[in-house]
């Protein structure tokens, strides 16, 4: 049986290896399926970044989103038997081997290890003969030398997602005594961190990577240039329950100008998608060039710009925000 090195340390021969044998499945209805090869629950590992596994729970498997039935496809595998690997690694299902739980701990927690194991990951395939069409490149590393990067993490605070891991620690504690505390404690810290990264992407993707309030949207020769958009929470983090952190209809996508005075209270946004400004700030608007570069209209939009077919924030969130955030800082 595989251990933790196999995993974290695997060697490019090795990879070779294995993405032979898996193009040389041939799929048996009806027979048992054979145990994953460590590059098969890399990559299922490397999956969760960009798809929620809980999402397709029940009968719905056959709906996963991409890369989910591509995958599925090159490892002769049905979709659930993919799903049901991403719940042994973020320790959902318990008849996972203890080592997938580790190995999950470790990556997550270490995202620049993460993508150094799947750039080698692809490599490996590619020279066996495994193209982009039965093996996408779903993170967008292949050709970027850069570290994969989480996005979304600045809004989290290491007290506060520490604080919210707590209870499921003790949980896990008392129901997993195969797994150490530290190992529990980073996974579901680093499960925190990947869940922001979706809900960024979501968010991003919902509003067409542009600001809502000004349309910024910078683009480089085949790619968008970072950190030049944040999608953040309009009910913070901190405030929200477990399902509305990762809810995309409480998220907003702006520039970093915008983003900050929004979440600072100089700008709020009501039901109507309309957009306020705090009395001070359009003050100085009227006396201040640098002031009004940034928030006259233009460039700030009267209401919030978004694409068609965009889902508008929730006016739940867009209430609680003017309530807590934006009268608060007038007063």
């Amino acid at each position: 049986m595989p251990d933790l090195r196999d995993y974290v340390d695997i060697q490019l021969g090795s990879a070779r290896e294995q993405w032979r044998s898996i193009a040389s499945r041939v799929p048996v209805p009806g027979k048992r399926q054979v145990d994953f090869l460590p590059v098969e629950t890399l990559i299922c590992l490397a999956v969760g970044l960009v798809v929620d596994r809980r999402r397709y729970g029940g009968g719905t498997a056959d709906n996963a989103a991409e890369p989910i039935p591509t995958i599925a496809r090159l490892f002769c595998r049905p979709n659930g038997s993919i799903l049901a690997k991403m719940a042994n690694l973020d320790g959902s299902l318990r008849n996972g081997a203890k080592h997938e739980v580790q190995v999950a701990a470790q990556l997550l927690a270490e995202p620049g290890q993460l993508g150094a194991v799947y750039r080698l990951l692809l490599t490996a395939a590619r020279s066996v003969g495994i193209g982009p069409d039965a093996l996408p490149d779903f993170l967008g590393l292949a050709d970027d030398d850069g570290d994969l990067l989480l996005i979304g993490q600045r809004e989290l605070d290491e007290t506060d997602v520490a604080a919210a891991v707590r209870p499921a620690v003790d949980v896990w504690r008392a129901s997993r005594a195969d797994l150490d505390e530290r190992t529990t404690e980073r996974l579901l810290m680093a499960a925190v961190r990947v869940g922001q990264h979706r809900f960024a992407s979501e968010v991003l993707r919902n509003h067409g990577h542009q600001c809502v309030f000004c349309g910024l949207s910078v683009s480089l020769p085949e790619k968008r240039a970072a950190r030049m958009l944040v999608a953040s929470h309009i009910k913070p983090w901190r405030a929200c329950s477990h399902a509305e952190r990762l809810d995309a209809r409480n998220g907003l996508t702006a520039c970093p100008t915008h983003d900050v005075a929004f979440d600072t209270g100089l700008l709020t946004v009501n039901g109507g998608l309309r957009i306020h400004v705090k009395p001070v700030l359009a003050a100085a608007v009227e006396t201040d060039p640098a002031t009004r570069a940034a928030f006259g209209r233009p460039p700030l939009a009267e209401r919030l710009l978004l694409p068609d077919g965009a889902q508008p924030p929730h006016t739940k969130y867009l209430a609680w925000h003017r309530q807590h955030i934006f009268e608060e800082a007038t007063h």
